[in-house]
C-alpha cells in the first residue's frame, strides 16, 4: 500500500511540474481549443483555452507506472501501450482539429478504424495471457466467453474510451471522475494481488500489483492535471488526454477479468454515453429530444446549474457508485 501512496505523490508532483512547462508551450504555439457551433453558450467563452493538455499526465503515468513496477511486467507493459495507443488516436484528433481549425477533428471512420485495430489486438493479447473468462459481480462466478471474448472485449474498450472521451465536456469533468475510478481500481488490484499470492500464484499478483501502480499513477496525474483544469480550466486534456484516460482504465479491468465492473465504477462514462445514443434515436425516431443536450453534462448545464456544480455532482455520483463496485467485488 505504501508504493500506492508514493506513486500516487510522484505522479501528481510531475503532472503538476510538466503543467508550469507545458500550458505556456502550448499557448506559444496556438493549440488553443476550437468550440462546438451547436455548444452551450457559456462555452464560447473557452476559446482559445490550450488543449492537447493530456500530455502532461500521460508522460507521468507511463513513466512512474514502468519505474515503480516490479517483476513481472506483462501487464502493465500491455496498459502502457494501450494508454498510449488510445492516446495516440486522441492526439491526431486534436492535432487535425486545431490545425486545420476543424472542431471534429479526424473523420469518423479513420478514429473507429483505429480505436479497432488496438481493441482488437489489445482483446488477443488479454486472451492469450488471462483467459476468455470474466467475474460477474456480486458473485463469484466466472462466465467463459470462448471464442467470442475477442470481439466483446474489443466492443468494451471501444465503448468505454468514447465514453470517458464524452465525459471530457466541462472543466474538471473527466479528470475528478477518473481520479475517483482510478483510485478504486488501484485498491482493487491491491487486495486481488494479496489473495491469488495467499494462493501461491506469485506471477499474477506481481502482474496485479503492478497493474494497481498504474492505477495509482492515473490517479495522481489526474490529482495533478486538476489543479489547471479545474474550473475556470487554465487548459483542457482534449482527445488526448480523454482517450488515454479511457484506455487506461479499460485496460486494466480487462487484465483484472472486470469488464463487467465497468457499468458500475464508470457509471457517469455510460451515463453520458447512453444520452448522446438515446436522444439520436429519439430525434430520429419521433423528431423529439429527451434531452436539453446531450451528452448528460450539457443537459444540467443548461437547465441553469453551474458548471462547477454539475461536476461536484458527478464526482460524488462516481464515489457512490465506486462504493458499490468495491462491494461487488
Amino acid at each position: 500500500m505504501d508504493r500506492i501512496i508514493y506513486t500516487v505523490i510522484i505522479s501528481f508532483v510531475l503532472t503538476l511540474a510538466l503543467g508550469v512547462a507545458i500550458i505556456p508551450m502550448l499557448k506559444k504555439l496556438k493549440m488553443g481549443q476550437n468550440i462546438r457551433d451547436d455548444g452551450p453558450k457559456s462555452h464560447y467563452s473557452k476559446a482559445g483555452t490550450p488543449t492537447m493538455g493530456g500530455i502532461m499526465f500521460i508522460i507521468p503515468i507511463v513513466l512512474v507506472s514502468l519505474a515503480l513496477s516490479t517483476r513481472s511486467y506483462d501487464y502493465v507493459f500491455a496498459a502502457v501501450l494501450s494508454t498510449l495507443g488510445f492516446g495516440a488516436i486522441g492526439f491526431i484528433d486534436d492535432f487535425i482539429g486545431i490545425y486545420m481549425k476543424r472542431s471534429l477533428g479526424l473523420k469518423s471512420y479513420q478514429k473507429i478504424l483505429g480505436q479497432i485495430i488496438i481493441s482488437v489486438l489489445f482483446a488477443f493479447f488479454a486472451y492469450r495471457n488471462v483467459g476468455s473468462s470474466v467475474y460477474i459481480p456480486f458473485t463469484n462466478i466466472e462466465w467463459d466467453l470462448g471464442y467470442f471474448y475477442i470481439p466483446i472485449m474489443a466492443f468494451i474498450m471501444i465503448g468505454t474510451v468514447n465514453s470517458v472521451n464524452l465525459t471530457d465536456g466541462l472543466d474538471g469533468l473527466a479528470s475528478g471522475v477518473t481520479l475517483i475510478v482510478s483510485m478504486t481500481i488501484s485498491i482493487i488490484a491491491a487486495f486481488a494481488a494479496h489473495a491469488v499470492e495467499q494462493d501461491g500464484l506469485i506471477y499474477l499478483a506481481d502482474n496485479y500489483k503492478n497493474l494497481a501502480i498504474f492505477s495509482a499513477a492515473m490517479t495522481g496525474g489526474c490529482l495533478g492535471f486538476l489543479r489547471f483544469n479545474a474550473h475556470p480550466a487554465k487548459v483542457f486534456m482534449g482527445d488526448t488526454g480523454s482517450m488515454a484516460l479511457g484506455g487506461g482504465v479499460v485496460a486494466v479491468m480487462v487484465l483484472l477479468k472486470l469488464p463487467l465492473l465497468l457499468p458500475i465504477v464508470g457509471g457517469i462514462y455510460m451515463a453520458e454515453s447512453l444520452s448522446v445514443i438515446l436522444q439520436v434515436i429519439s430525434f430520429k425516431s419521433r423528431g423529439k429530444r429527451i434531452f436539453r443536450m446531450s451528452p448528460l453534462h450539457h443537459h444540467f448545464e443548461l437547465g441553469g446549474m453551474p458548471e462547477t456544480r454539475v461536476v461536484a455532482m458527478f464526482m460524488i455520483a462516481t464515489a457512490l457508485l465506486c462504493l458499490i463496485g468495491l462491494l461487488a467485488v
